[in-house]
């Protein structure tokens, strides 16, 4: 009995420990070797999405009125089959201001860049300048729907809907390359996967079949 306490006790220390440590996301591995994952996601947030969600409450300068902003950038991450790395150097240099100057106009602003290289770009096995002209490469090849170009007024969209906007827009790329986030019935991220190269699209069964579980989505048009 004294055996089964001792066992019962040390079983709850190690939950409790467990439960007290910052959980990593699901299928985060960090700390991995630069430059080893299967494909990347092209992580295109839809601004006034993220704005209505979480942007505001922050009182991000890109969710004022005029910013006229549709889909930027969040990011482009490095992905295995299963689960992704992060903070793969936690060593590695900081962006000069040279190679910030390549992400203007690609994300919404500067301190994003920074955090996404820190997070996703130290996998990429590349330098900072390299990696954001990879990003800037990799958003330049994906076409966005006309629907989505420049809405003044909120739309509703099946999620299903939305990957066959892409699709027609986009020569090569099929519904099981792409991914839609969306949080309390509102439109936040399409993903879309990419070779290593960024020479094409690619199937990520596991990206494609994460998100968006609702029949319908708010599209919140520009500000």
């Amino acid at each position: 009995m004294r055996l089964a306490g001792l066992i019962l006790l040390a079983t709850i220390a190690a939950a409790t420990l467990s439960a007290s440590r910052p959980a990593a996301a699901q299928g985060e591995t960090r700390n991995g070797a630069p430059g080893v994952f299967d494909f990347y996601v092209l992580a295109l947030s839809w601004s006034s999405g993220f704005c209505t969600n979480t942007g505001d409450s922050q009182g991000r300068a890109q969710c004022a009125a005029g910013s006229q902003l549709g889909f930027t950038v969040h990011g482009l991450w490095p992905q295995f089959e299963r689960g992704f790395p992060t903070e793969c150097s936690p060593a590695a240099r900081s962006p000069s201001q040279i190679a910030l100057q390549k992400t203007r106009g690609v994300f919404p602003d500067e301190n994003l860049a920074r955090y996404e290289w820190r997070k996703h770009g130290t996998c990429s096995g590349q330098s900072p300048s390299d990696y954001f002209d990879d990003v800037r490469k990799a958003r330049d090849s994906v076409t966005v729907p006309t629907p989505f170009l420049k809405p003044t007024t909120p739309q509703t969209w099946g999620p299903l809907d939305i990957k066959r906007a892409f699709v027609a827009a986009n020569g090569g790329l099929r519904a099981d390359m792409i991914g839609i986030a969306c949080r309390s019935g509102v439109l936040e991220e399409v993903r879309i996967c990419l070779g290593k190269d960024l020479r094409g699209f690619i199937s990520c069964p596991e990206v494609a079949r994460r998100g968006c579980g609702t029949r319908e989505v708010t599209v919140p048009p520009i500000r």
